[in-house]
């Protein structure tokens, strides 16, 4: 599925655009454990998160995590774009819980 999907079936805002929103995803992981996601996450996933520091970045790119959603409205800091921009993860946001979230996204990928 395409992160133009997600981003209008979730009704996400795009923070940073990465590799773009024709990037295919596979499913989805959700976790606010750095080692939660390093250890678990899969290539392609997209990644469901209150964490909003640049170590997100460092994470998604070790384990070719093309996005990030971003929940409870949060934003990333000034270094945390930054670095999604040098590595190519784009960064989402909404003002959803994480469990909404990751309840739609479960949905979006039953679905197709």
């Amino acid at each position: 599925m395409k992160i133009s999907r997600v981003i209008e079936q979730l009704g996400l805002v795009i923070i940073s655009d990465g590799p773009g929103t024709e990037t295919e995803v596979t499913g989805g992981y959700v976790s606010d454990l750095l080692s939660d996601v390093m250890g678990n996450a899969r290539e392609g996933q997209v990644w469901i998160t209150l964490q909003n520091h640049k170590n997100i970045i460092a994470v998604a790119s070790l384990k070719d995590i093309p996005v990030i959603i971003l929940v409870k409205g949060l934003k990333p800091d000034s270094e945390t774009l930054a670095r999604s921009r040098e590595e190519n993860i784009m960064i989402l946001g909404t003002a959803m819980e994480a469990f909404e979230t990751a309840g739609m996204l479960y949905s979006l990928f039953e679905k197709a």
